[in-house]
């Protein structure tokens, strides 16, 4: 087994202080990396195009490399190894689905030298990323590797339905015999790019039992926090549009419903998050240059980026991914910063089985069952889904107007264009009219010292004299009365009452009368106070 370097990756410093693993050199690895995915996919491009059958998942092809070289193999300057390549033409098959040629892959993995991540992360797994920005190599257990194994016929089927995911998309699967030591590898795509900076990492699991970074970790270059960091650094989440926040989510459900069928869990959700806000104060642009001093381009591999997974159906691939954006999803913070977002699930190849369950079983006597992140793979996909639904990914609601009570409950409504509320500037024989009319209008104490009539004898008093409703009114007050009448001309006022002794005998706001008369005219009457 390996061991922790000062830098937390899995290996051992020598004298040179060259990281070393599983009793490997780093320069070694790589080189033997290279030249056996040289071979192998070169020998490859020879065999004809077919359609994949069961037992091509089963297959394993193996190779001698001499340090002397051979008839097929070059010679080299590292150690004898034997290199063996796992269900090529079915990883061929999900190359070609991702529109990744022979020549391109060769010229990303063998043509140019591999860069090695710095921050691994817990697992003692030694991290290789392509010059491009394409391709990660991973180191993984035997376990794990066999498990890919099983998977590879239900993995080839999810692709077939549906390439666009956010599941890792796995291009290759090797493994190096040297020594008596055989090192696993696995290919598969690179969620952050190295031409933007991540301001936070994350790695989040949905769970909280010891969900927060180390101090060990706190104090890297880029630390890789979690789910309680989040909680603490981002309180409010991260919005999104409705459009982007329900495809993200969608595709989030779907990818968790084909993990739960697999029986796999304990997978997490490596989130990268990029301010542009922070990156121009600090000088830089989108796209900047990278560790190695050069400027990548945007991908190139379909569906790799994090918009291209989450799209739906329709929308160009080639269209989301720029130099500027490196395919990121765009997002703000609570505070209206702009971000771009990157984000993969990864670690699924663990697989929800015996020694799981008995790690489950301990954590949960010991602690909340519920809050371990170890759990069965149903329980575990509910909880991942609430926690990134609510706690991480927000939906941004769009502002509407909303008129007042006051508004709604005083603007009567029309009841047909003919019976509009015109303006005051009326021609003087409508001003005359009004005046006659509000000088014929009786008020309610002159009534009330005739005998007091009956409200529908008055209204029916005002109907027949003038077509207008007026009651007193406290001094001061403000009453708006609109009548719309339909007679011989159709005409149409609007009378403003002040300080003329109104009053409402209810405390309703806001009354409406309509009444047909003999004569074919409509009355509207509306009080506001």
């Amino acid at each position: 087994m390996s061991t922790t370097t000062e830098n937390g990756m899995g290996g051992t410093l020598n004298t040179s202080r060259e990281k070393t693993y599983k009793k490997t050199t780093s320069s070694a690895l790589k080189g033997a990396i290279q030249l056996g995915i040289g071979y192998t996919v070169g020998n490859l491009t020879s065999k004809p195009d077919r359609d994949v059958l069961m037992q091509d998942f089963y297959v394993v092809e193996s190779v001698f490399l001499p340090s002397e070289g051979s008839n097929l193999t070059p010679a080299h300057h590292y150690p004898d190894f034997r290199f063996k390549t796992y269900a090529p033409l079915a990883f061929r098959y999900f190359r070609d689905l991702f529109g990744i040629k022979p020549d391109d892959y060769l010229y990303s993995l063998v043509n140019e030298p591999l860069i090695e991540l710095t921050n691994p992360g817990a697992s003692g797994s030694l991290f290789y990323l392509t010059s491009d920005d394409e391709f990660i190599i991973k180191t993984v257990q035997h376990k794990e590797a066999k498990f890919l194994q099983r998977l590879l016929p239900g993995y080839y089927m999810n692709l077939n339905q549906n390439p666009r995911t956010l599941l890792p998309k796995f291009y290759g699967l090797y493994c190096i015999q040297s020594g008596g030591i055989n090192i696993r590898l696995v290919v598969m795509n690179n969620v952050l790019p190295r031409s933007l900076k991540m301001h936070y990492k994350y790695d989040l699991k949905g769970s909280t039992y010891k969900r927060r970074a180390s101090r060990k970790e706190r104090e890297k270059a880029c630390p890789t926090y979690k789910d309680l960091d989040f909680q603490d650094m981002h309180e409010e989440g991260l919005y999104f549009d409705t459009e982007t926040y329900n495809n993200l989510m969608k595709t989030l459900q779907r990818d968790c419903r084909v993990l739960e069928s697999f029986k796999i869990m304990d997978y997490s959700l490596l989130l990268g998050v990029h301010v542009l806000d922070q990156s121009h104060r600090e000088g830089g642009e989108p796209g900047q240059a990278g560790g190695d001093g050069r400027r990548p381009v945007g991908q190139r591999v379909l569906y790799s980026t994090a918009m291209e997974s989450i799209q739906g159906d329709g929308k160009a691939a080639e269209a989301v991914t720029t130099d500027d954006t490196m395919g990121g999803i765009p997002a703000r913070t609570h505070k209206d910063e702009k971000l771009l977002i990157f984000l993969g699930i990864i670690d699924i190849l663990q697989s929800y089985r015996f020694i799981k369950k008995l790690e489950h079983s301990w954590k949960a006597l010991v602690y909340d069952g519920d809050s371990v992140s170890v759990h069965r793979p149903g329980f575990y996909a509910s909880r991942f889904l609430k926690f990134m639904s609510t706690r991480v990914f927000r939906k941004t609601q769009p502002i509407r107007f909303s008129p007042s009570k006051r508004t709604r409950t005083s603007i009567p409504a029309l009841k047909s264009s003919s019976q509009e509320i015109l303006s005051s500037q009326a021609d003087e024989r409508h001003e005359e009219d009004r005046r006659d009319r509000l000088g014929g209008a009786r008020s309610l104490a002159s009534l009330d010292g005739q005998g007091s009539p009956s409200r529908s004898h008055f209204l029916s008093h005002l109907v027949s004299d003038s077509a207008v409703l007026v009651l007193p009114a406290a001094e001061g007050s403000r009453v708006n009365v609109s009548s719309c009448f339909r007679a011989d001309a159709a005409s149409s006022s609007t009378f403003t009452l002040e300080d003329s002794a109104i009053c409402l005998t209810s405390e309703q706001s806001t009354m409406d009368v309509d009444m047909d008369r003999d004569d074919g005219s409509v009355l509207d009457v509306y009080l506001v106070i």
